[in-house]
C-alpha cells in the first residue's frame, strides 16, 4: 500500500474543493447572485416564489434600458421591477397606454389583461439621476408610483437573467 500516493490524493482533493468554493464565493459575491421572487407584483414574467439568477456587473460597462428587469434594493429589501422611463423621460399613463415623452411604448412582455390594470398617472418627470420602475401586475404592484419612488441608479443592485427554479418555469427574464 502506498500511502504517500493516497496523501497526494487527498491533498490534490481538498485543494480543488478549496479553489471551487473560493471561485464560488467570488461569482456569488461580485458577478452573479440569486434572488427569491416574493408576492405577485412581477406576473406574469416572474412568479411569487420564483428563483433567478441576476447579473450584478452588467452596468459597469452600460446603464439599464428600458424593459429591464432589476433588483433594486431599499432599506435592506429587495425589489424586482422593469425599468419603464429613463432619466430626464417624461411619463405618463392615460387609459392603460403608456406615453413617454408623449409616444406610447411597446409592451410586448405583457398580455393585454395585465396592461388594462394600468391607471392614469403624472406627466412626471423622472429625476436626471434616477429611474421610474413598475412591476408587471400593475394593478397590485408597489412601484415608483406609490411606495418606491424614483430610483437611484446605485439602488440597482442588478439585472434578472434566468428563471432557475422551479424548473418548470426555466426561462431568461426579459
Amino acid at each position: 500500500m502506498d500511502y504517500t500516493n493516497q496523501k497526494n490524493e487527498w491533498i490534490e482533493t481538498a485543494k480543488a474543493v478549496i479553489l471551487t468554493v473560493f471561485i464560488a464565493f467570488i461569482l456569488q459575491s461580485f458577478v452573479l447572485s440569486t434572488s427569491i421572487v416574493e408576492g405577485e407584483s412581477m406576473e406574469p414574467t416572474l412568479k411569487s416564489g420564483n428563483r433567478i439568477i441576476f447579473n450584478k456587473i452588467v452596468y459597469l460597462w452600460g446603464t439599464p434600458a428600458r424593459g429591464d428587469v432589476v433588483i433594486i434594493e431599499q432599506e435592506k429589501k429587495n425589489y424586482v421591477k422593469r425599468i419603464i422611463a429613463l432619466p430626464e423621460e417624461t411619463i405618463e399613463i392615460r387609459n392603460h397606454v403608456i406615453y413617454i415623452d408623449n409616444k406610447p411604448i411597446e409592451q410586448n412582455y405583457l398580455p393585454d389583461q395585465y396592461i388594462n390594470r394600468t391607471a392614469n398617472y403624472g406627466p412626471i418627470t423622472v429625476p436626471e439621476d434616477s429611474y421610474f420602475v413598475m412591476g408587471d401586475n400593475r394593478g397590485i404592484s408597489k412601484d415608483s408610483r406609490n411606495g418606491l419612488g424614483f430610483i437611484k441608479e446605485d439602488e440597482i443592485i442588478g439585472r434578472s437573467e434566468i428563471i432557475i427554479y422551479p424548473f418548470s418555469d426555466w426561462a431568461r427574464t426579459k
